[in-house]
């Protein structure tokens, strides 16, 4: 993603997600890249679409060592800069939703998010920067009143070829591997990960979907299973809610 010098002073919102804290700072450098709504981006690198551009309140960035060829999609962290004349102690926390780099910084931020890090009425000073030292932290992501949703991606076409991605995981949790039940073979089939969040398979089984997903957390690597996640009429563009919380 670029970035630009616009910005959006209406963008102060209280962040949706409760927040745990676990991990030391760590040190680097954040930028921000203009739009005009001061939403994420719907073409992000980890292909949340629409998901990417509001969720979290649109205090959205895009990662780039963080984003660790797409299992970085979806994490959540602790951001607040070095200026301490400019920035609140608190700063911002924000979801990882696509990929960017520019000027050595491991985030570039909505610029709603990039807003928040700054006192009240020191937004214009901190943007006037382009780029600030920033120390960040992962924490854990929790989104009130949201399961963990499947989302059939636009690009699928019933029934020849299905693309999910899973949106609102919670915690500190990265998704691994995603596999498919297999009823005639009675065995789980890998699904591929297409790019960022997007896992696809060519043909998938007809009738039901049930799936499982390898998570990498705290408790160590598990795996997670949703039985008839996706009705077997799917279609796409649709998300599919469980009753599945990570935490």
């Amino acid at each position: 993603m670029g970035f630009t010098y616009g910005y959006c002073l209406v963008c102060f919102m209280v962040l949706l997600p409760a927040i745990c804290y676990s991990q030391d700072f760590k040190y680097s450098s954040a930028t921000y890249y203009g739009s005009p709504d001061c939403l994420g981006t719907p073409t992000g690198a980890c292909g949340f679409g629409e998901y990417g551009r509001t969720v979290n309140d649109a205090n959205v960035a895009g990662v780039s060592r963080l984003y660790k060829n797409g299992t970085g999609c979806g994490a959540c962290y602790q951001v607040r800069c070095k200026a301490p004349q400019l920035c609140t102690d608190d700063g911002v926390n924000v979801v990882a939703t696509d990929y960017g780099e520019g000027d050595n910084t491991d985030f570039i931020l909505s610029t709603r998010a990039y807003a928040r890090m700054a006192n009240p009425n020191m937004a214009l000073q901190l943007f006037a920067y382009g780029v600030v030292d920033v120390e960040y932290r992962r924490i854990s992501c929790r989104f009130a009143g949201y399961n963990i949703m499947f989302k059939v991606h636009e690009h699928s076409r019933f029934p020849e070829y299905l693309a999910i991605v899973i949106l609102y995981q919670g915690g500190q949790n990265d998704i691994l591997a995603v596999e498919i039940w297999q009823e005639d073979c009675k065995e789980w089939i890998g699904m591929r990960r297409a790019y960022g969040a997007v896992w696809d398979m060519p043909n998938p089984p007809n009738g039901y979907i049930s799936l499982r997903f390898q998570v990498s957390g705290s408790a160590g690597l598990t795996w997670v299973q949703a039985t008839n996640a996706i009705p077997n009429d799917w279609k796409a563009g649709v998300a599919y809610d469980s009753s599945i919380q990570l935490t």
